[in-house]
Protein backbone atom coordinates (compact mmCIF):
# COMPACT_ATOMS: atom_id res chain seq x y z
CA UNK A 1 0.00 0.00 0.00
CA UNK A 2 1.73 3.68 -0.87
CA UNK A 3 0.13 6.49 1.08
CA UNK A 4 1.46 9.64 -0.74
CA UNK A 5 2.69 13.15 1.27
CA UNK A 6 2.98 16.05 -0.91
CA UNK A 7 5.58 18.77 -0.46
CA UNK A 8 2.75 21.30 -0.02
CA UNK A 9 1.12 19.19 2.52
CA UNK A 10 3.78 19.62 4.99
CA UNK A 11 4.12 21.74 7.76
CA UNK A 12 5.79 25.27 7.07
CA UNK A 13 7.56 28.05 9.29
CA UNK A 14 9.58 31.20 7.42
CA UNK A 15 11.39 32.59 10.69
CA UNK A 16 13.19 35.19 8.05
CA UNK A 17 17.16 33.54 8.24
CA UNK A 18 15.24 29.69 8.05
CA UNK A 19 12.78 28.77 5.83
CA UNK A 20 11.67 25.25 7.25
CA UNK A 21 9.23 22.54 5.65
CA UNK A 22 8.21 19.93 8.19
CA UNK A 23 7.22 16.43 7.56
CA UNK A 24 6.19 15.36 10.73
CA UNK A 25 4.83 17.69 13.66
CA UNK A 26 7.88 19.69 15.08
CA UNK A 27 7.69 22.71 17.42
CA UNK A 28 4.63 25.28 16.70
CA UNK A 29 3.39 22.43 13.57
CA UNK A 30 1.43 19.87 14.92
CA UNK A 31 -1.00 17.34 12.87
CA UNK A 32 -2.04 13.83 14.83
CA UNK A 33 -2.08 11.96 11.49
CA UNK A 34 1.68 12.94 10.98
CA UNK A 35 3.46 12.46 14.41
CA UNK A 36 6.05 10.18 12.40
CA UNK A 37 6.18 7.18 10.74
CA UNK A 38 7.88 4.29 13.11
CA UNK A 39 10.86 5.31 14.55
CA UNK A 40 11.05 8.30 11.94
CA UNK A 41 10.28 11.04 13.71
CA UNK A 42 11.60 14.11 12.49
CA UNK A 43 12.39 15.53 8.56
CA UNK A 44 12.73 19.30 8.58
CA UNK A 45 13.74 20.43 5.17
CA UNK A 46 15.69 23.29 5.78
CA UNK A 47 16.90 26.49 4.23
CA UNK A 48 19.83 28.66 6.75
CA UNK A 49 20.53 32.15 5.14
CA UNK A 50 24.00 33.08 4.44
CA UNK A 51 25.67 33.71 8.16
CA UNK A 52 22.39 32.56 10.52
CA UNK A 53 21.60 29.16 12.14
CA UNK A 54 20.82 27.61 15.54
CA UNK A 55 22.55 28.82 18.25
CA UNK A 56 23.86 26.65 21.62
CA UNK A 57 21.03 24.41 22.44
CA UNK A 58 19.88 20.70 23.91
CA UNK A 59 19.46 17.49 22.58
CA UNK A 60 18.68 14.08 24.56
CA UNK A 61 17.57 10.23 23.54
CA UNK A 62 17.24 10.78 19.40
CA UNK A 63 19.46 9.52 16.58
CA UNK A 64 19.83 12.79 14.35
CA UNK A 65 21.45 12.78 10.82
CA UNK A 66 22.12 15.86 9.49
CA UNK A 67 22.15 15.57 5.03
CA UNK A 68 23.49 18.72 3.45
CA UNK A 69 22.10 19.27 -0.02
CA UNK A 70 23.34 22.58 -1.00
CA UNK A 71 26.13 24.77 1.11
CA UNK A 72 27.73 23.62 4.11
CA UNK A 73 26.67 23.78 8.08
CA UNK A 74 29.58 24.28 10.84
CA UNK A 75 28.40 21.77 13.84
CA UNK A 76 29.96 22.33 17.64
CA UNK A 77 28.78 20.69 20.51
CA UNK A 78 29.53 19.48 24.02
CA UNK A 79 31.23 16.65 23.39
CA UNK A 80 34.48 18.50 21.62
CA UNK A 81 33.60 17.71 18.16
CA UNK A 82 33.41 20.75 15.33
CA UNK A 83 33.09 20.23 11.61
CA UNK A 84 31.99 21.68 8.59
CA UNK A 85 29.76 19.04 6.65
CA UNK A 86 29.24 19.75 3.05
CA UNK A 87 27.11 18.04 0.27
CA UNK A 88 28.13 14.49 0.47
CA UNK A 89 29.25 14.11 4.06
CA UNK A 90 26.86 12.62 6.59
CA UNK A 91 26.47 13.25 10.03
CA UNK A 92 24.98 11.12 12.77
CA UNK A 93 24.89 12.60 16.57
CA UNK A 94 23.25 9.91 19.10
CA UNK A 95 21.85 12.32 21.97
CA UNK A 96 21.74 9.97 24.38
CA UNK A 97 21.63 11.19 28.06
CA UNK A 98 21.91 14.53 26.72
CA UNK A 99 24.56 16.94 24.16
CA UNK A 100 24.82 20.80 23.35
CA UNK A 101 25.30 21.79 20.01
CA UNK A 102 24.83 24.80 17.26
CA UNK A 103 24.76 24.44 13.81
CA UNK A 104 25.90 27.38 11.50
CA UNK A 105 25.50 28.30 7.96
CA UNK A 106 29.48 29.16 7.36
CA UNK A 107 29.08 31.47 4.38
CA UNK A 108 29.00 34.70 4.20
CA UNK A 109 27.12 35.10 0.70
CA UNK A 110 25.49 31.53 0.02
CA UNK A 111 22.07 30.02 1.35
CA UNK A 112 22.38 26.46 2.86
CA UNK A 113 20.15 23.64 2.03
CA UNK A 114 19.53 20.28 4.41
CA UNK A 115 17.65 17.68 5.56
CA UNK A 116 17.76 17.53 9.49
CA UNK A 117 16.50 13.70 10.73
CA UNK A 118 15.09 12.33 14.04
CA UNK A 119 15.14 8.65 14.85
CA UNK A 120 13.64 7.53 18.14
CA UNK A 121 16.25 5.07 19.60
CA UNK A 122 15.88 1.58 21.19
CA UNK A 123 18.04 2.14 23.79
CA UNK A 124 18.11 5.17 26.48
CA UNK A 125 20.48 7.02 28.11
CA UNK A 126 23.57 6.37 26.68
CA UNK A 127 26.68 8.43 26.50
CA UNK A 128 26.33 10.43 23.53
CA UNK A 129 28.23 9.64 20.34
CA UNK A 130 29.31 11.77 17.04
CA UNK A 131 30.00 10.70 13.63
CA UNK A 132 30.72 11.84 10.12
CA UNK A 133 30.99 10.28 7.10
CA UNK A 134 31.63 11.41 3.24
CA UNK A 135 29.51 9.16 0.61
CA UNK A 136 30.32 10.17 -3.02
CA UNK A 137 28.20 10.57 -6.02
CA UNK A 138 29.61 7.31 -7.19
CA UNK A 139 28.38 5.24 -4.60
CA UNK A 140 24.99 6.89 -4.71
CA UNK A 141 24.67 7.38 -8.87
CA UNK A 142 21.69 4.84 -9.48
CA UNK A 143 21.70 2.81 -7.15
CA UNK A 144 20.89 2.99 -2.82
CA UNK A 145 23.35 3.81 -1.12
CA UNK A 146 23.24 2.69 3.11
CA UNK A 147 24.14 5.67 5.28
CA UNK A 148 23.21 4.74 8.35
CA UNK A 149 21.91 1.03 10.00
CA UNK A 150 21.61 -0.90 12.65
CA UNK A 151 24.43 -2.80 12.15
CA UNK A 152 26.99 -0.61 10.20
CA UNK A 153 26.36 -3.24 6.72
CA UNK A 154 27.50 -1.54 3.68
CA UNK A 155 29.98 0.64 4.89
CA UNK A 156 27.19 2.65 6.88
CA UNK A 157 27.39 4.43 10.27
CA UNK A 158 25.69 2.35 12.71
CA UNK A 159 22.95 4.01 15.08
CA UNK A 160 20.80 3.10 18.02
CA UNK A 161 17.60 1.72 16.19
CA UNK A 162 16.51 -1.38 13.95
CA UNK A 163 16.11 1.28 10.96
CA UNK A 164 18.46 2.01 7.87
CA UNK A 165 18.83 5.11 5.79
CA UNK A 166 19.55 4.71 2.10
CA UNK A 167 20.18 7.52 0.02
CA UNK A 168 20.36 7.17 -4.27
CA UNK A 169 20.82 9.45 -7.09
CA UNK A 170 18.60 8.81 -10.66
CA UNK A 171 18.48 10.10 -13.63
CA UNK A 172 17.01 8.64 -16.73
CA UNK A 173 17.37 4.85 -17.04
CA UNK A 174 19.35 4.59 -13.90
CA UNK A 175 16.94 1.95 -10.96
CA UNK A 176 17.12 0.67 -7.80
CA UNK A 177 15.17 -2.16 -6.22
CA UNK A 178 15.27 -2.64 -1.98
CA UNK A 179 13.73 -5.83 -0.95
CA UNK A 180 11.76 -5.29 2.15
CA UNK A 181 11.36 -8.01 4.50
CA UNK A 182 8.29 -9.68 5.88
CA UNK A 183 6.54 -6.96 8.79
CA UNK A 184 8.94 -4.17 7.51
CA UNK A 185 8.12 -0.67 5.99
CA UNK A 186 9.10 2.35 3.67
CA UNK A 187 9.07 6.21 4.05
CA UNK A 188 10.81 7.55 0.51
CA UNK A 189 11.58 11.04 0.74
CA UNK A 190 12.25 12.86 -2.48
CA UNK A 191 15.34 15.61 -1.73
CA UNK A 192 14.92 16.77 -5.17
CA UNK A 193 14.32 16.50 -8.50
CA UNK A 194 11.12 14.02 -10.05
CA UNK A 195 11.29 10.12 -9.86
CA UNK A 196 8.94 7.13 -9.46
CA UNK A 197 8.53 5.27 -6.39
CA UNK A 198 6.43 2.02 -7.05
CA UNK A 199 4.47 3.50 -9.92
CA UNK A 200 3.99 6.55 -8.20
CA UNK A 201 5.50 10.36 -9.46
CA UNK A 202 6.86 12.11 -6.99
CA UNK A 203 8.43 15.30 -7.05
CA UNK A 204 11.13 17.30 -4.85
CA UNK A 205 9.56 17.14 -1.20
CA UNK A 206 6.90 14.43 -2.14
CA UNK A 207 7.10 11.51 0.38
CA UNK A 208 5.66 8.19 0.00
CA UNK A 209 4.79 5.83 2.87
CA UNK A 210 4.75 1.95 2.10
CA UNK A 211 3.24 -0.51 3.89
CA UNK A 212 2.55 -4.61 2.91
CA UNK A 213 4.97 -4.79 -0.34
CA UNK A 214 8.04 -6.71 -1.00
CA UNK A 215 10.18 -3.57 -2.29
CA UNK A 216 10.79 -0.58 -2.97
CA UNK A 217 11.43 -0.16 -6.74
CA UNK A 218 12.97 3.60 -7.77
CA UNK A 219 12.91 4.84 -11.43
CA UNK A 220 12.48 7.37 -14.01
CA UNK A 221 14.26 9.73 -12.30
CA UNK A 222 15.05 12.99 -13.19
CA UNK A 223 18.10 14.83 -11.45
CA UNK A 224 16.60 13.11 -8.15
CA UNK A 225 18.40 12.49 -4.85
CA UNK A 226 15.95 10.21 -3.23
CA UNK A 227 16.49 8.80 0.72
CA UNK A 228 14.70 5.84 1.95
CA UNK A 229 14.21 4.75 5.48
CA UNK A 230 13.39 0.90 5.55
CA UNK A 231 11.94 0.48 9.17
CA UNK A 232 10.31 -2.06 11.75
Amino acid sequence: MLTIRRAAERGHANHGWLDSFHTFSFANYYDPAHMGFGALRVINDDRIAAGRGFGTHGHRDMEIITYVLDGAIAHKDSMGSGSEIQPGNVQRMSAGRGVMHSEFNPRPDAETHMLQIWIEPNVTGIAPEYEERAFSDEQKRGRLQALVTGDGADGSMTIHQDARLYAGLFDGDESASLPLAAGRRAWVHVARGSVTVNGAALNAGDAVAITDAASVEVAGGKDAEVLVFDLA
